[in-house]
């Protein structure tokens, strides 16, 4: 595959008025992806826009939004709006081309712009390359491909979008179940769900405590949200709820707590999930499709419920594509991005969030005794910080992890990667020996530091 020059894992993301997160490249963006999905002039075409919380965000809508309509596609836009609700709205309203701008959990320094094709999923590698190439033609040649003046796009703000969002999580809840009896803290982190998420809970009955939902444009994901689960937990054990759910910047991906206040990863949301489904003979697949990253405490457990685990790249993109190779009907990663190809074509933390409380309610127990499926393999992930660009895969680096690799004799994982997302290394290790897996971390973490110095 060609070397990519704008696109990460996950759409394009950086520094917000830096390179490649600038006005310039937004516009660019916008002209390219709207020429790559224009099909002539014979019909109207439609591109949706939404976006999180973020400051930056009031100035790459606008580039993208010109961009788009003066290569002659019309544009609605949502305004703050969870990413599943682009992705599945993008379908649904058989619009040619939906976007995303957020940086999901990062600070709110950072913004990116995620594209969805006409089928509401996340473009592939190859149709990336495509925009790159054209954007970088228009850089040499701007007023190449523009629409004539009769041809510019119309733009209009779509104010039922959040609306009609909420009416589709909704309905993934059983009819025959209502959230009424349970007190539920949803952390929001002041992001793109900080409206649609309360209200969807209240609506289905719930008792709802709201937490990070008092956006500002710079405090999306600032000690609140998925990424920092003590907020939610201080709530829940503060208000005596009897579950917390803490949502990110994007609202694509989902932490849980018990009443006690204890976070329940991803892997332990699959696995109930997973458990609830295969009981109720709706899971596809005969398992479920997780990352190099989840722990092999939740393999076991499957395979101890004669189910399969297949296992892809990090980046729920691709936990995607190998569920759609194997029909699989739920995937995942161990950070909370949970996919349910029956409800929706990426991670959707809300709609995970209420099959977690769906099976609570069934089962009749206490959170804390559901969220415990099963008992994790010893696990350390550590964040190597690197300047960006910084060489980290030095001959000295490989030697380390080949080492660290025969210690663990067979009987572990090691995961050495570059963030798509961030300027850092994130090494996992994991294994039945917690002091050698906790050992291996330090020494690769120890190498590459040295590395990129």
């Amino acid at each position: 595959m060609s070397e990519r020059k704008y696109f990460g894992t996950d759409g394009i993301r950086g520094q917000a008025n830096t390179h490649p997160m600038t006005a310039e490249i937004a516009l660019r963006l916008g002209q390219a992806a709207g020429k790559l999905f224009l099909q002539g002039h014979d019909r109207r075409h439609l591109v949706l826009i939404g976006k999180d919380t973020r400051l930056s965000g009031y100035m790459i809508e606008p580039a993208l939004v010109a961009g788009f309509a003066s290569v002659g596609m019309d544009v609605r836009l949502f305004g703050p709006l969870p990413t599943p609700a682009v992705a599945m709205m993008t379908r649904s309203m058989r619009a040619d081309l939906g976007v995303m701008i957020s940086a999901s959990h990062n600070s709110f320094a950072d913004n990116g712009i995620k594209l969805f094709g006409p089928d509401g999923y996340k473009l592939s590698d190859a149709r990336e390359l495509e925009i790159e190439a054209l954007m970088d033609l228009i850089d040499q040649k701007p007023e190449e491909g523009l629409a004539e003046p009769k041809h510019l796009g119309r733009v209009q703000r779509m104010d039922e979008a959040p609306a009609r969002y909420i009416e589709i999580v909704k309905a993934t809840l059983p009819r025959s179940l209502t959230l009424s009896g349970l007190r539920v803290v949803i952390d929001c982190a002041n992001g793109a769900a900080y409206k649609v998420a309360p209200t969807a809970l209240y609506e289905l009955g719930a008792e709802v405590i709201p937490v990070g939902v008092s956006p500002d444009g710079l405090n999306i994901n600032e000690e609140c949200g998925s990424t920092y689960p003590q907020t939610m937990a201080k709530a829940v054990r503060e208000f005596r709820a009897d579950v917390g759910i803490a949502l990110d910047g994007d609202a694509d991906r989902v932490t849980i707590c018990d009443e006690k206040g204890h976070v329940v990863d991803g892997d332990q949301i699959m696995a109930i999930i997973a458990s609830a489904w295969a009981r109720q003979g709706r899971l596809s697949g005969g398992g479920l499709v997780a990352t190099v990253m989840s722990n092999f405490g939740l393999e076991r457990f499957l395979e101890g419920k004669g189910l399969k685990l297949e296992r892809s790249k990090v980046g729920d993109r691709y936990v995607m594509e190998r569920m759609r190779e194997g029909r699989f009907n739920l995937g995942g990663e161990q950070s909370g991005h949970i996919i349910m190809s029956d409800y929706s074509t990426t991670g959707d933390g809300l709609m995970a969030a209420l099959q977690v409380l769906a099976e609570l309610i069934s089962s009749g127990r206490r959170m804390s005794e559901l969220a415990r499926q099963f008992e994790p393999a010893p696990q350390v992930l550590e964040n190597v910080r690197i300047k960006r660009g910084a060489a980290y895969e030095t001959p000295a680096v490989r030697q380390i992890i080949e080492e660290a690799e025969q210690r663990l004799s067979g009987s572990g994982r090691i995961v050495v990667r570059a963030s798509g997302t961030e300027p850092l290394v994130r090494i996992m290790a994991q294994g039945d020996d917690a002091k050698l897996v906790d050992q291996v971390v330090k020494d690769i973490a120890a190498a590459v530091r040295k590395a990129a110095a």
